[in-house]
């Protein structure tokens, strides 16, 4: 995956760290380094989102097997499913309504949400219980396809019908799809934002890249240059320089933040 990545220096971060050069290896570094601080305790893993195929699972982070225990959870849907039953990283997956599968709160240590939230309704619900399904001091590894962009625009506004006409010239072999784009206001680098601050949530990373299906197939320069039509006739609102985000969020353990 081509993607540009920048790292912005937020004001609650206090370490330096040099910018990745994939969210894997972000997500990789900072569920090591969870481990390190929880004195080498098993850390409790969930990965919202399943079905969809990663390139790196927190199995290969560096742990060994017995010091991670995987759960997969996600919406049931036959593609969704049959990922499920593919993956060999999990040492337990459950498939249903995000708004009612078993989550039992403050059971697990880090959350990995990969592209989930913006092809779910109810988004800021389900994100609600993966929140309070986290222990304070634990962290959700967060990316998402940025509605808030010209590229979130056009997964908004071309018809599902349409997108699975086209969808097997646009998107690599291995993704499933096309899936819902639903694009919910907490869908976007400006939701989470909001999201969090009314949570009491820390962002301790923010990455922006480009990464869209759209944008690496064979018809990349014709959707670039839609996305660049969309961002000038927004006046810039709606921008192309990135279509993803990626975020480290943690939550606080001191006894000031909301308890969720």
């Amino acid at each position: 995956m081509t993607a540009r990545w920048h790292l912005i220096t937020l004001r609650n971060v206090t370490e330096v760290r040099q910018p990745p050069t994939t969210c894997t290896d972000v997500f990789a570094a900072r569920t090591r380094e969870l481990w390190n601080e929880a004195l080498g305790r098993r850390l409790d893993i969930l990965i919202a989102g399943c079905g969809r195929p990663l390139p790196d699972s927190p199995l290969r982070t560096g742990l060994n097997a017995g010091e991670t225990r995987i759960t997969g959870v996600d919406e049931d849907r036959p593609a969704l499913r049959a990922r499920a039953q593919m993956r060999g990283d999990l040492d337990e997956w459950k498939l249903g309504d995000l708004r009612s599968v078993p989550l039992p709160q403050r059971s697990v240590d880090v959350v990995r949400c990969e592209f989930l939230l913006e092809r779910i309704r109810h988004a800021e619900l389900v994100l609600d219980r993966l929140v309070a399904a986290l222990r304070p001091g634990g962290l959700i590894l967060l990316r998402l396809r940025d509605g808030g962009t010209a590229y979130g625009f056009w997964a908004r506004a071309v018809p599902r019908p349409l997108r699975a006409l086209f969808w097997s010239r646009l998107a690599p072999p291995d993704e499933v799809g096309p899936l819902p784009a639903v694009y919910e206001p907490v869908s976007s680098r400006e939701g989470i934002h909001a999201y969090c601050l009314m949570r009491g949530l820390v962002i301790a990373e923010e990455h922006l890249a480009t990464s869209g299906n759209a944008l690496r197939g064979r018809f990349a320069p014709l959707a670039s240059a839609a996305c660049r039509l969309v961002a000038i006739l927004s006046a810039g609102r709606l921008t192309a320089t990135h279509d993803e985000v990626t975020l480290v969020i943690r939550k606080p353990q001191n006894h000031f933040a909301r308890l969720l």
